[in-house]
């Protein structure tokens, strides 16, 4: 049985709205019965890697991404904002699509894999499969949008429900954005940590990193 972790920061509240079926892949207590709006902070080193930082509208820390550099396999770590690791995020090497992996902590539970859709975009497509599905014929969620404009959206399965939208600009006025930054508005019951891993996903497959078509 997986160790109990220590409470993390629960999102400011944006407005209400009525419930919804949830939707919940990481943990039961990313969910809120709110739209949840995060602000997505990325960070450039040296060596081409990318670690996170996510905040409320207030700046609250809720989520952190850290990497692992000059490892075999591109790797990613959603943490809390006290650093427990919710998930590992880990590129397969040598397989099309740009697949990526990821699982429960730091352990080898698979939650769920994402791939390009098709090899040749010019719009991001992305599938998403829970572990459950390993058929793969049909996605539990599908990305759709531009990576570049910041402007994607979160599909449940192939049906036009929302669960969650990235943009660039926000109608709070308490909502700053920086240069770097961008927004993520989860919908109410879903699991907002599982849509920021698809969010770090979503920058790491649309970066042209040689030898992971």
């Amino acid at each position: 049985m997986a160790a109990q972790l220590p409470a993390n920061p629960i999102p400011a509240m944006a407005s209400n709205t009525p419930l919804e079926r949830p939707v919940v892949v990481v943990g039961q207590q990313f969910l809120a019965q709110y739209p949840v709006d995060l602000a997505v902070k990325s960070k450039v080193f040296s060596l081409g890697e990318n670690d996170f930082k996510v905040t409320d509208i207030n700046g609250t820390l809720i989520f952190q991404v850290k990497s692992k550099m000059l490892s075999l396999h591109d790797r990613r770590f959603l943490k809390d904002a006290a650093g427990n690791t919710l998930v590992s995020l880990r590129q397969k090497i040598m397989t099309m699509h740009r697949r990526w992996e990821v699982f429960r902590g730091e352990s080898t539970e698979l939650l769920f894999t994402v791939k390009k859709s098709s090899l040749l975009q010019f719009k991001t497509e992305l599938d998403v499969f829970l572990a459950a599905n390993t058929a793969q014929q049909v996605p539990d969620f599908r990305i759709k949008g531009s990576w570049m404009e910041r402007s994607c959206t979160i599909y449940l399965g192939n049906s036009n429900t929302i669960i969650a939208q990235m943009h660039r600009k926000h109608s709070l006025s308490t909502f700053v954005l920086d240069a770097d930054s961008f927004a993520v508005t989860v919908y109410p019951n879903v699991d907002y940590a599982f849509v920021v891993a698809l969010v770090v996903l979503l920058d790491e497959i649309n970066a042209d990193r040689s030898g992971a078509d």
